[in-house]
């Protein structure tokens, strides 16, 4: 079985991609989130995938429904589980956005990128041809808050760039500065038009390594 989206976009067999993170990736203020609009961003371009995950909500225009978004997730939390649901789904791309909770429950805020390099580390062990699409969190409107959102998004990145010279199959998508703190009702959750704008990002990291 491939892990290349390009091959299988073009091939008869849908392309498993797994939403993974928080509230985020489960859609707080619009069930379906960001999932909504990536769907047919993807499918507009006649690839043939799959959301997969345990968890399942959104509207009627989204025909697949399936993610792994867990409200109030931190990354250790996140990291329990996964190797059950990695080797259920056996996902070909995660999309994995997490930390926002571990920033908000102050919980060893210093350690965060440390804890998420662990979770990498035990994704591509599990599945080793998997290609990981790894998200800066989103801003957070408390000032302090976010000054440690761009600490760990900047840890994120340079995680990132490290794994790629090891040619690792992880590839930074940079939301954060995607978002405006209009698009945050609450401080913290988009908005349909934050989730539009995330659905775009995704989109555009996801095309651009296809095209790659």
């Amino acid at each position: 079985m491939t892990n290349n989206p390009e091959t299988a976009a073009n091939s008869n067999r849908p392309l498993k991609i797994m939403p993974l993170g928080d509230s985020i990736t489960d859609g707080y203020f619009v069930p379906g989130g960001y999932r909504i609009n990536l769907w047919h961003h993807l499918t507009n371009r006649n690839y043939q995938i799959n959301f997969v995950g345990s968890q399942s909500n959104g509207p009627d225009i989204l025909p697949n429904k399936a993610h792994e978004g867990h409200s109030g997730w931190r990354i250790d939390e996140i990291h329990r589980m996964s190797s059950i649901w990695l080797n259920k789904f056996q996902p070909d791309i995660i999309l994995l956005m997490i930390g926002t909770n571990d920033m908000v429950q102050k919980y060893g805020v210093e350690q965060a990128p440390e804890r998420l390099s662990k979770l990498v580390d035990d994704i591509f062990e599990q599945l080793p041809q998997v290609q990981l699409f790894l998200a800066s969190i989103l801003p957070i409107g408390e000032p302090l808050l976010n000054q440690r959102v761009i600490k760990y998004n900047q840890a994120i990145a340079y995680q990132v760039e490290q794994r790629q010279a090891q040619g690792t199959k992880i590839y930074f998508a940079d939301l954060y500065p995607t978002i405006s703190l209009e698009d945050l009702p609450d401080g913290i959750h988009p908005n349909s038009e934050g989730f539009r704008k995330m659905a775009l990002a995704w989109d555009k990291a996801i095309e651009l390594r296809i095209k790659n």
